[in-house]
Parts: structure tokens; sequence; C-alpha cells
């Protein structure tokens, strides 16, 4: 179990990055943009740490708000589940 896990988190992390980076590069391009829920739901979903990566690594989305308000209470509920979890 320990192990799908770690897999689910590496995978959607790393989904997470790419598509942030795709978002970045369709910026530049003037193309469409990867819509914020879809980023934000690849954080719900596991992808905060690559969600809270990649903007800094890429240079992307560091300033934009709401987004950046609402990654943080993403983390926030995950980290507060996460300590939820432990204490049963």
């Amino acid at each position: 179990m320990l192990t799908a896990v770690f897999c689910w988190i590496v995978i959607v992390n790393a989904w997470t990055v790419l598509r942030f980076r795709q978002d970045k590069a369709r910026a530049v391009a003037g193309g469409r943009r990867i819509p914020e829920v879809d980023l934000l739901g690849l954080a719900l979903i596991g992808g905060s740490p690559g969600a809270f990566a990649a903007p800094h690594v890429l240079r992307h989305k560091t300033r934009k708000e709401p987004f950046s308000s609402r990654l943080m209470l993403i983390a926030a509920a995950q980290v507060g589940g996460g300590g939820v979890l432990l204490l049963f």
C-alpha cells in the first residue's frame, strides 16, 4: 500500500510540473493557457509539492492571485488531513 501511495505521489507531482511547464510555454507563445482550475486540481489530488516547486523553478505564476492563495489553502488542508490521519 505504501509503495502505491509513493508511486502515486511521484507520478502526480511529475504531471503537475509538466502541466506548469506547458502553461508557461503556451503563455510565452501567446497560445491557449491551461486553466488554473486544472493546475489547482492537480495540487488537490496530491501534486502540491510539484505545484509549489514548479513556479519557482520555471518562474511562472509566482505572484498570481488568487491562484497562490488557493494553492496555499489546498496545501494547508492536505497537511491538516495528514495530521489527522497520523493521529488514528
